[in-house]
């Protein structure tokens, strides 16, 4: 209809190793044209991207490099360009993680993953409901309850970034975030309303608009 805004378009990127349809779901409820692609040019260029990730932190890097994915995503990151990576995709931003060794991650954030330590009372992987307590200048993170399915975290929010804590066992990262770039431990397109809320305020703030709920 003529005179409406043109959609947001967010870029989904396929690893390979996740189920897209939940994702692209929570996109488009929130009135963004979705996109899954394996072209590194559009994740270049898309003015929102999202990097999933279900499964193993080897096969996910391998799928990243065989479509050039890995540089692009490098990249947007260091010019500050919107992304948001979720689950594995958070842990494919670290340097390396011992679900994998010897495999090297993107290295935007600096971090090694570590595996969650199974003791009585705490089930690896972890799969269920956790509270979010971000850090005080977390300004996109509610305190909340969000959807986690890991094995794998990453310990500490790493310095000159701000985040969400949670605890299976021990304390780790619930998610971190810098500028336009948000990463989550948990999945916030299955994170019920609040998760919700949060891709909306990432949208609006990455976008310039609005949010939406």
């Amino acid at each position: 209809m003529a005179g409406l805004a043109p959609r947001p378009l967010v870029a989904i990127i396929r690893t390979g190793t996740a189920n897209l349809a939940s994702v692209v779901a929570a996109f488009e409820r929130l009135g963004c044209e979705a996109r899954i692609t394996t072209d590194a040019a559009l994740v270049a260029s898309a003015p929102l991207v999202v990097l999933p990730g279900v499964g193993a932190f080897g096969a996910g890097m391998a799928a990243l490099r065989a479509s050039g994915l890995d540089r692009a995503v490098i990249d947007r990151a260091a010019s500050a360009q919107p992304l948001l990576a979720v689950c594995l995709g958070l842990q494919m931003l670290c340097e390396a993680s011992d679900e994998s060794p010897g495999v090297a991650g993107l290295g935007i954030v600096r971090g090694r993953v570590t595996r969650l330590a199974e003791s009585r009372g705490v089930r690896v992987p972890q799969l269920g409901w956790n509270t979010v307590t971000p850090t005080r200048g977390a300004g996109l993170i509610a305190p909340g309850n969000a959807y986690f399915a890991n094995s794998f975290k990453l310990d500490q929010v790493p310095q000159s970034w701000e985040g969400g804590e949670t605890t299976h066992g021990s304390s780790f990262v619930a998610a971190i975030v810098r500028g336009n770039l948000l990463a989550c431990q948990f999945h916030p397109e299955l994170s019920g309303p609040w998760g919700a809320a949060l891709l909306a305020r990432w949208v609006a703030s990455a976008t310039k608009e609005p949010a939406i709920c």
